[in-house]
């Protein structure tokens, strides 16, 4: 068949590859740059020559692969280029992906389960990226906000409320405002109290949304408005018309500014929930399961930082309130106390460091009794011991060892998580160390918990690989529907719990669900 015609030597060099010195009347009349060009889409049956290979004739300046000062341009590159484009990768499909680009990954049948799978699972991917962004802020606006901090002390920032917004075990809360960007912010000053202070740790740990974070400290004499309460003196009372008059130098202390405004703590949440729990004992022990995920989340995190809590205590686990809905959603708002809340860790310490001070008696009776323990067992009996505390079981400390009686409390059956709860926590206080799960196992066993699979899967087919595979595949085909209909109905968007299932369903395996399921039922 006759060739088509001759395009000019400048357009072939500019669409095969950049120029290069050689011949003019090779590259004019050899017919490979033509055939390779993005401008035909029907390869000469020579290129198919060893997979690909030039032929043992061609001239020894021509490229051996083409280069993309084409593609710079904006040309796609065809498949009759003599080396095969790269099909996109799962990651980069989206519904306004070419047609020519998807071609390829259809030819299968087989393969477009795994084509659609692997959407799935990116698509989650993206979702929860975008969920923690609106929960903790962009990452790049938080480090210029961190630089923008630095070296400001009290004068550079307004106090919104003298009292502090809440108390912890280890330190004081502040709520104070900052100009930044034309647009007043809002974080807690921290000031820990004596000997609480665990700013060299903190200030090395990396993001997470269940960990405070840090942006920025100073030192510098106390505000005289401010009022620090349990401090015997005057300032605990508030200052008198004498200290405003003569006012008392304040003392020089330690402010850490935190990104998230604490709410109240973990034991002040538990205290006021009793009602809640007795007549609404499914929704809270499904906020109680939350709030302990979160809580596994974050040592996880620590733990691959080399890091442990510090005082893991109800009194030092702080609570932040979500950002407010659109407004499309804030007639909808649920009651305080229904309301899931972020849990933030706030005390931390270098596993391999010297012996942290305790911020209470509590802790320093419960650390001599855990001297024996490594911080890995520690931790695993603290969480054990904070769900009898979430749901209001009394535990005392010698039970939790193993001291005086080999039976742990019952929990009482309230809900559908009693059970599984009340499992958990006689697995993460097993008196043997070796048969505890680990805080890696517990968060598998509070995900199992709160989105399946449940037991009543496995009632009439036995349990397999295959069955658990299928689930899973099910599952998160349906949380994407779920978030497209809220999204385009009721104009719901995600927030924390909708971010903690991505998170999930993004890294279950049949494997680990099969592993879990063994453990908890």
């Amino acid at each position: 068949d006759p060739l088509p015609p001759l395009l000019p030597k400048k357009q072939l060099q500019r669409a095969e590859s950049l120029p290069e010195p050689g011949p003019s009347h090779r590259c004019y009349g050899d017919p490979e740059p033509r055939a390779g060009s993005i401008l035909y889409s029907i390869p000469p049956p020579q290129l198919r020559h060893g997979e690909g290979a030039p032929p043992q004739d061609r001239p020894s300046w021509a490229p051996k692969k083409p280069l993309t000062k084409s593609q710079s341009l904006g040309e796609p590159l065809t498949r009759s280029s003599p080396q095969k484009a790269p099909s996109p990768s799962l990651k980069e499909l989206t519904f306004g992906t070419a047609d020519g680009e998807l071609g390829p990954l259809l030819e299968n049948p087989g393969g477009v389960c795994g084509v659609v799978l692997g959407c799935q699972e990116a698509s989650l991917a993206r979702l929860s990226a975008h969920i923690q962004e609106e929960l903790v802020g962009p990452e790049d606006r938080q480090q210029l906000l961190e630089a923008e901090l630095a070296g400001k002390r009290w004068a550079a920032l307004s106090v919104l409320d003298p009292q502090p917004c809440c108390q912890s075990g280890d330190a004081w809360y502040f709520r104070v405002g900052f100009t930044f960007e034309h647009s007043q912010l809002q974080f807690a000053a921290k000031v820990p109290k004596p000997c609480c202070s665990s700013l060299g740790v903190q200030s090395s740990l990396g993001t997470h949304c269940s960990i405070q974070r840090l942006l920025g400290h100073f030192t510098d004499h106390l505000p005289q408005e401010l009022v620090l309460p349990g401090i015997p003196g005057k300032q605990s009372q508030g200052p008198s018309r004498d200290d405003l008059a003569c006012p008392a130098p304040q003392p020089v202390l330690q402010v850490i500014l935190c990104a998230e405004v604490p709410q109240q703590t973990l034991a002040e949440f538990v205290k006021s929930s009793h009602a809640l729990h007795r007549t609404s004992p499914g929704h809270y022990e499904r906020l109680g399961c939350l709030l302990l995920l979160q809580l596994c989340m974050g040592l996880e995190h620590l733990r691959g930082q080399n890091m442990a809590q510090g005082d893991l205590c109800p009194e030092n686990l702080l609570l932040v309130q979500c950002p407010c809905p659109p407004r499309s959603q804030q007639g909808q708002k649920e009651p305080l106390g229904l309301s899931l809340p972020r849990l933030l860790i706030s005390s931390f310490f270098k596993v391999q460091g010297k012996q942290r001070a305790c911020s209470s008696s509590q802790e320093q009776d419960w650390s001599q009794s855990l001297t024996a323990a490594s911080p890995p067992s520690a931790a695993e009996l603290n969480v054990g011991r904070l769900i009898y505390h979430i749901l209001h079981v009394d535990i005392p400390l010698e039970n939790i060892l193993g001291f005086r009686s080999k039976t742990l409390p019952e929990i009482p059956l309230l809900s559908i998580y009693s059970a599984g709860l009340k499992r958990l926590a006689t697995l993460l206080l097993h008196r043997d160390p070796h048969e505890r799960v680990s805080i890696e196992q517990a968060r598998g066993i509070l995900q199992v918990l709160l989105w399946g699979p449940r037991q009543e899967l496995f009632a009439r087919r036995r349990k397999s690989l295959a069955l658990l595979r299928g689930w899973l595949e099910v599952k998160r085909t349906l949380l994407l529907l779920r978030f497209a209909e809220n999204t385009a109905g009721a104009g719901v968007s995600p927030g924390l719990e909708e971010w903690l299932c991505c998170q999930y369903f993004q890294g279950a395996t049949e494997h680990t669900l099969y592993q879990v399921t063994q453990v908890l039922y």
